[in-house]
């Protein structure tokens, strides 16, 4: 029986080594596997994934068991959203990782990958709470990778930017301050990391609403809705803080005055921020009214100098000082990019006259009233406006 199996056994096996995939030869002396992998690499740095594709596909032509160009077409998908590709090449690379610098790129291509595919958590009006198994994934890959080496920049950074995503922003710090104490590779990009995660924890968001929104560069109209009715709670304070007038003069019944009726935004019935947006309209805060064609506009950017309009408007409300909405009118202005005739001069010098908000640049002066705000940014103003009111 073993001399009937063996020979059986020999010949199907040069059966499946033939039928495998076959290297081609190189056509010039860049012409390896290494040299394309190390282009690949550079494309999916500069997001562009499908040049990327190309350059690794032929590192596989070369070489089509080379473990680190499988990985990078799993990374090249994943920059285009197909996941389910992306994790097959993942798995495949691993099935051909060798040496321990095969496997802890597999590692962290992983952890990249998991992360990315999550990006999702990050959108506002998504929750992703009730499923973070994608976390403990990445954790167990992350151990497995520094347990190949404990000294992997590449390991760390690209942890932090899965709590960062998963809003856990103690612990993205950690991984990204980690990084710069290895003074290697990526120290840099945690350096901006860390200090946009720093920022983030100052303004202390309370909300999960807040947390999303502080990682977004340019907030809506919507976002500023939710910050104020969420972060600030601003109905609350207006509670608690406007003064209540109250008209006792004698009205025959016919004389009643009547509120006039509410205008209804007519765009925003499927936004996750509805509610929010819908209380901000109630209030009436100025900034963020309802347009004359009935449109809110959700998705419009808010610049520095509607947002210095806005905070204004609430404080003037919450402190009952009309005599804010007047106070600079005719005051030279203090920033070299601001005239004293334009219609938000005033807001602006309120706002920064009381260290709400300050200059964008602090070597030039200026204050930047078109450029847009950062959600973070936006959460630390809100967080100076409140030390302002207990002030």
């Amino acid at each position: 029986m073993k001399r009937i199996l063996l020979p059986v056994v020999v010949f199907l096996s040069i059966i499946i080594l033939a039928c495998g995939p076959k290297a081609v030869k190189p056509v010039s002396e860049m012409d390896t596997p290494e040299h394309h992998f190390y282009t690949g690499m550079k494309m999916i740095d500069q997001n562009r994934p499908g040049e990327a594709q190309q350059a690794f596909n032929r590192a596989l032509q070369l070489s089509p068991k080379f473990s680190k160009a499988h990985a990078g077409i799993g990374l090249a998908f994943a920059y285009q959203n197909n996941f389910i590709e992306a994790f097959k090449k993942l798995d495949q690379a691993w099935s051909y990782a060798k040496t321990d610098e095969e496997k802890l790129f597999v590692h962290i291509g992983y952890i990249r990958v998991n992360t990315m595919s999550k990006a999702v958590c990050t959108k506002i009006g998504v929750d992703c709470r009730q499923d973070m198994s994608w976390l403990d994934k990445t954790k167990s890959e992350f151990n497995k990778a520094i347990a190949i080496d404990p000294k992997s920049a590449a390991a760390y950074y690209y942890m932090g930017l899965a709590y960062k995503n998963a809003l856990d922003f103690s612990q993205a710090g950690q991984m990204f301050a980690k990084v710069m104490e290895l003074k290697g590779d990526l120290t840099a990009e945690a350096d901006v990391q860390w200090k946009l995660v720093q920022d983030i924890q100052r303004a202390m968001p309370g909300t999960y609403t807040g947390k999303k929104i502080a990682l977004v560069d340019k907030i809506t109209r919507a976002d500023a809705a939710a910050i104020f009715m969420e972060e600030l709670k601003i109905d609350t304070l207006y509670k608690k803080r406007t003064l209540k007038t109250f008209d006792t003069s004698f009205r025959a019944p016919d004389q009643q005055p009547k509120e006039p009726p509410k205008r209804a935004a007519t765009d925003i019935a499927d936004h996750p921020l509805r509610l929010d947006i819908e209380g901000i309209i109630e209030l009436g805060v100025r900034g963020l009214e309802v347009f004359p064609d009935g449109k809110f506009l959700p998705g419009e950017y808010v610049t520095r100098a509607a947002y210095a309009m806005m905070i204004e408007d609430i404080l003037i409300k919450v402190t009952g000082d009309q005599a804010l909405a007047t106070k600079f009118i005719g005051s030279p202005s203090t920033f070299p990019d601001l005239r004293s005739d334009l219609p938000y001069f005033n807001a602006v010098m309120v706002v920064t006259s009381r260290g709400i908000m300050q200059a964008k640049s602090l070597t030039t002066g200026e204050f930047a009233p078109l450029d847009t705000v950062s959600g973070v940014e936006a959460l630390l103003i809100i967080k100076k406006f409140r030390e302002e009111l207990k002030f």
